[in-house]
């Protein structure tokens, strides 16, 4: 890839939004900072509130998927094209989250493509450490292929977001079945050894996640491996092979070097992808299909990105 076309990539596609839009994303940070202010209990139930808030999508099926490789959910429209999925793995800092939490978030993009999507519940830390998160998730992906999905891309935010690109690493140097037909990430967390400028920018101002949040998840979930390990960190992984990848990320996020950096390591390895950057807009933004259009729209170009991805296939 040229110097000029890695330029492009580095900067990404620089979406603005309007006044009015502007004003509803403080409104939003409002809302985020009274949630927080009154919030208690266990974390993990508190985050599943939270994250529960993204509404779900009419007209689709939810089953529960639970089998010895496998605990999911599976959202589905009610009619698909045969053998094609997609793979959905939360975000939460590896530390929470989980499958039925986030099936509001997932029927969103599954209404939009119409394509089935299995959200699974991977071993959290710091009960379970690396290699457990990649471990769960290459074995959802060989329950997709058992089922008779043989077109698949792989979905993901936040740490979510680095399992998808650490899983389609993996499976693009030893590949078990089908190839990923793509990857889609939102504000991936792609560096756990947090090296990125936007860590310490004072110019970004993240109202969701902090430097600190991320260092202590970091070293729950890395256990005996280095943070720059490329099961940890997908940013150090091998770049050469993965198939066509979309990254969209805010420009008020700490994670915002992690996707800005993964695109351009990409890029030069000849990776087609895409690299959306949206003007105001905080961590996974997308979850926030309510009360934001820039959600709405952010998750209509995913949507578009996918089925063409498969419509290429």
């Amino acid at each position: 890839m040229s110097s000029v076309q890695t330029d492009l990539v580095t900067e990404g596609e620089f979406i603005r939004i309007t006044a009015e839009e502007a004003e509803r994303e403080r409104a939003l940070r409002n809302r985020f900072a009274s949630f927080w202010s009154i919030a208690s209990g266990d974390p993990r139930a508190v985050y599943d509130a939270f994250i529960s808030g993204s509404p779900m999508a009419g007209d689709l099926l939810i089953d529960d998927v639970n089998e010895a490789v496998v605990n999911a959910q599976f959202v589905c429209p009610r009619q698909a094209k045969p053998g094609q999925a997609l793979l959905f793995l939360h975000g939460g800092g590896y530390v929470l989250g989980s499958a039925r939490a986030y099936r509001g978030f997932v029927s969103q993009i599954v209404s939009r493509t119409q394509i089935p999507a299995l959200v699974i519940d991977y071993p959290l830390a710091p009960e379970a450490k690396l290699p457990a998160g990649p471990d769960a998730a290459r074995l959802a992906w060989q329950w997709l292929v058992a089922q008779g999905f043989q077109e698949i891309a792989i979905v993901g935010d936040s740490a979510g977001g680095g399992l998808t690109l650490v899983t389609l690493q993996g499976l693009t140097s030893e590949p078990h079945g089908p190839t990923p037909i793509a990857g889609v990430v939102f504000s991936p967390w792609t560096d756990l050894s947090l090296s990125g400028a936007s860590m310490t920018d004072a110019d970004v101002v993240d109202p969701l996640i902090g430097r600190d949040y991320l260092e202590d998840c970091a070293g729950k979930y890395t256990g005996k491996f280095s943070a720059t390990d490329p099961l940890a960190s997908p940013l150090f992984g091998e770049m050469e092979g993965l198939p066509p990848l979309l990254v969209q990320v805010g420009t008020d996020e700490r994670l915002l070097d992690d996707s800005r950096r993964f695109a351009c390591r990409a890029a030069q390895a000849g990776v087609p992808v895409e690299l959306q950057i949206f003007e105001g807009m905080h961590h996974v933004f997308q979850l926030d299909v309510a009360h934001l259009e820039t959600s709405r729209s952010a998750l209509d170009r995913a949507a578009a990105f996918l089925r063409n991805a498969f419509e290429r296939r």
